[in-house]
């Protein structure tokens, strides 16, 4: 199966590239893709009424939570391991009380986030989750959120995040909520007598 990097590039490594401190989230993503809702575009049910169970949505974030351990215990500075240790913590509640479903992002949201082109990143800059700086990765992937704070992460590191909270991960902004319009409704008996006055 392509990577991510692999598809957006158009590219195929003949041997698997260097992930450094990046973890395997293709279980969560396994299981994320049963979740979805049914009815979405990419839905995986031929049931319409099959919907998760909250022990399917606590073992989604329950995923999650255990790939950020994984890069805590290596992270390379305090600063980055009181931030995984607070998304950590975020994904407990969750866990212990599972929502109904999943409020993240739709996976058309997340291929839609505006990519940060090579020549616009200095050579510090680095993701907030991962610590990688973007420019070690020949095909980096960067995306930069429509927060406030126009954050930006790796799309591999960030992607799981925003598919299950649907939030950015640093200042918490919701991501991905489409803006209900509301529908005015037209009284049909004053239109019609208006033209005839």
């Amino acid at each position: 199966m392509a990577t991510q990097y692999e598809l957006e590039h158009n590219v195929k490594f003949a041997e698997p590239r260097r992930q450094g401190r990046r973890v395997d989230m293709a279980s969560f993503f396994s299981l994320l893709n049963q979740l979805d809702e049914p009815g979405s575009t990419q839905s995986p049910h031929h049931n319409p009424h099959a919907t998760p169970t909250p022990v399917d949505t606590a073992a989604l974030f329950r995923l999650l939570q255990s790939q950020l351990q994984t890069l805590q215990t290596t992270a390379p500075t305090e600063d980055n391991r009181d931030f995984l240790e607070q998304l950590i913590a975020s994904l407990e509640d969750d866990i212990h009380d599972p929502p109904t479903r999943l409020q993240g992002a739709s996976q058309e949201f997340v291929d839609m986030l505006e990519r940060v082109n090579r020549k616009k990143l200095d050579k510090d800059d680095d993701c907030a989750i991962c610590k990688v700086p973007y420019l070690e990765d020949e095909y980096c992937l960067v995306v930069e959120l429509p927060c406030q704070g126009k954050h930006r992460f790796d799309l591999e590191c960030v992607g799981p995040w925003l598919r299950s909270k649907g939030t950015c991960p640093m200042c918490r902004d919701e991501m991905g909520k489409r803006k209900e319009i509301p529908i005015v409704e037209d009284d049909e008996e004053e239109d019609g007598d208006m033209m005839y006055a």
